[in-house]
Formats: C-alpha cells, structure tokens, sequence
C-alpha cells in the first residue's frame, strides 16, 4: 500500500518511553475527532499500554481499531498497530530498561512501515537518552539513527516553531567536542541540507539563511578564535557562490537579542544549545523538531520525557499535536512541490494569481 497518491495522509507514530508522558500525548492529541479529517494516525505500541493510560484520562473519549496487519488500516478511526503482547510493568515517571525496550519496539516496527511505504510520516513520541543506549541501539536520539536506518550520508536536526527555523551543525555533542565537527564540509552539508528542504518541505522559492558564528563576538577577528575566519565564513562564501542567500556568521547573542531571526527563513547554528535555547525560550510549546535530509518526513515534539509529570494528566500536547499538523503540511508541500517539478506551468499560473513579486535579499 503507497498512500502517496491520497489526499490524507498515514501517519505513523511512535510511543517513545512508555514510563514517559509520550502515550499521554498521543491519546491527548487524538482525542479532537477533527484529526482524522487531515490524517489518518496509526500508533505502534499495544492495547495494553495506550487502555493504561486512556484510564488516567478521564475525561476524553478515546476510540481505535486494534491491528496486526498494516494493510488493514481503517481510514475512519485511529489504529494501534500491535508491536508486542506480553505483559508488561508500566511505571509513570521511572526510568528503567523496560521503557527504553519497549519504545526502541516502538520506533522499529514504526520505521520499518515507514521504509515500506506503509505509512506516509513518522511523528516522534519522546524518548530517553540513557536508557535506549545499547549495542543493539547505539544512538545519542532519534536523528542519528534514522540517518543510519535510511542509508544517508548527512541529514539535519531542523526545529521549527512557525516561521522560526534552527538548524543544527552538531546535535548532541559534548561541548568540549564541538570545535571539532565545526568543518566547513560539515557546515556546507548542513546548508545544502536546510536550503533543499526550505524549498521543498516549506514552499519557500528563495530561501534566506543566517548563520552564526562559534565563538563569543563572531571570534573578534581572530582574537577570540580562528573557526569564524578559518571555516565559516569560507563555507558561507561558497553557499553563496552556489547561487544560495546565505549570510554571516553572525554573533549569536546579538543576532537574536537584535531579532534578526525574522529577517531569514531559518537560521544555522553550530551547536545545539546555541539554536535551541532562544527557540524554546521565544517559542515554547509551539516548536517540533523535523529531520530535513531523509527521504521520508518524521517530526517530534520540542521537548522530552517528563518523567516528573508522567502519569498525572499534566502533561500539554500543543507540541505533540503540533508535530503532527506539521508532517502533514511538509507532506503536501512535498507534494506541491514535486508536482511543479514536473509541470512548471502550474508554478507561472500560480505566481500570476499570486502577484508574482520577487523578494529582495536582505543585505
């Protein structure tokens, strides 16, 4: 089954730590019967696990078919797709290897549909660093992983909070090691990455990208480090000679205190806390996490596991819910996309009824 021809779109999700507040979120999210009218959901997890937490929310009415066969999807309700049938202890708030194995089941089955076209995205419930790190899983988080699953040379932690947009040069790296992945092969994979999927996975004709730089003051010219003269500004140099508006690197402290996030239409970072700090501080709540690069869309919450809340019908699903509104609109951008390719008429009927104006680049 390849539902790519269909106006609503499958989509897959996983339960992440199921001690966590993910399946929380899931039931929350899917509760408003409005979403079956823009997606059709399909949970891999078990009856057990979401009937568990169905009974710590009360007050939702909560329907689903239970299914075994991923070619028997209802199209009219909300599908569990069974990974396991074994009983299992459920602990809300407690981090422990069942809720790491059970949410690696989760993600398994759930990427595997998504490599066979069984589903059309994957959204991301939560997971925890330290208890899914294994031999058998040995990722620092979901990005790396489906890097390796789908075969890709590089792809790109992207967060996205509307029109805000951080990428990520290094995701979760210790700091002491982030210098050295500050390449400009590196940050050119990452421009090149983030400039296709503006285009492509947000309609955005001619995307404008500002880059920060690594060090304190844009390294003062050397005086407080080399990599901005060294490597960034030679790697932006090149994305521009490659027809790209990509511009900086920019002092990190000024470029947000100054709003220049609103000049672009997404901005590179060199390190995780660099991006996500003023994101989640400006736009908490409303922000998902999308890995631009692959050949599928997947999206995630901006946030964790919240052991702290979990089980107590605390937690708040904007983001989750958020996250899938958001594979569904890169879905169909996607397709508006990929349907221009191929007819360029339709893109010159659309700019006439639109006005057709170009943007100018900002200086």
């Amino acid at each position: 089954m390849n539902n790519l021809t269909e106006s609503k779109p499958i989509i897959g999700i996983s339960c992440g730590d199921i001690n966590g507040i993910g399946v929380e979120l899931i039931i929350k999210s899917l509760s408003d019967p409005r979403m079956l009218d823009f997606c059709t959901p399909v949970i891999f997890a078990s009856n057990k696990v979401i009937n568990f937490y169905r009974k710590s929310i009360p007050d939702l009415n909560f329907n689903f078919t239970s299914l075994k066969d991923l070619d028997k999807i209802n199209f009219k309700q909300t599908n569990i797709f069974n990974c396991w049938e074994e009983e299992i202890t459920i602990t809300p708030g407690e981090l422990n290897d069942t809720g790491g194995n059970y949410a690696i089941k989760s993600l398994l089955a759930a990427t595997h549909a998504l490599k066979n076209k069984k589903i059309d995205a994957l959204v991301t419930a939560p997971i925890h660093k330290k208890n899914v790190h294994t031999d058998r899983f040995p990722y620092t988080g979901h990005t790396p992983f489906l890097k390796n699953f789908f075969g890709q040379k590089d792809v790109l932690m992207l967060l996205a909070a509307g029109d805000f947009r951080v990428g990520l040069v290094t995701e979760h790296l210790p700091i002491k090691e982030v210098a050295a992945h500050i390449t400009k092969e590196n940050i050119l994979s990452k421009i090149n990455i983030l400039h296709s999927s503006l285009k492509r996975d947000f309609n955005i004709d001619k995307p404008k990208i500002g880059v920060l730089a690594l060090n304190p003051h844009a390294g003062d010219q050397g005086l407080i480090g080399s990599e901005e003269e060294e490597i960034i500004k030679p790697a932006v140099r090149e994305a521009r000679q490659r027809n790209m508006i990509v511009m900086g690197p920019y002092s990190a402290d000024a470029f947000f205190a100054r709003g220049y996030q609103n000049k672009f239409d997404a901005v590179l970072a060199m390190y995780h806390d660099q991006g996500l700090i003023p994101l989640k501080s400006l736009a908490f709540g409303e922000g998902i996490n999308y890995t631009a690069g692959l050949p599928f869309v997947r999206t995630s919450p901006d946030h964790g596991t919240a052991f702290d809340i979990a089980g107590k019908n605390k937690a708040d699903p904007s983001s989750f819910s958020t996250a899938i509104f958001g594979a569904i609109d890169i879905i169909k951008n996607q397709r508006w996309h990929d349907e221009i390719r191929e007819n360029p008429l339709k893109k010159l009927s659309s700019t006439i009824v639109a006005g057709g104006a170009d943007e100018k680049i900002i200086e």
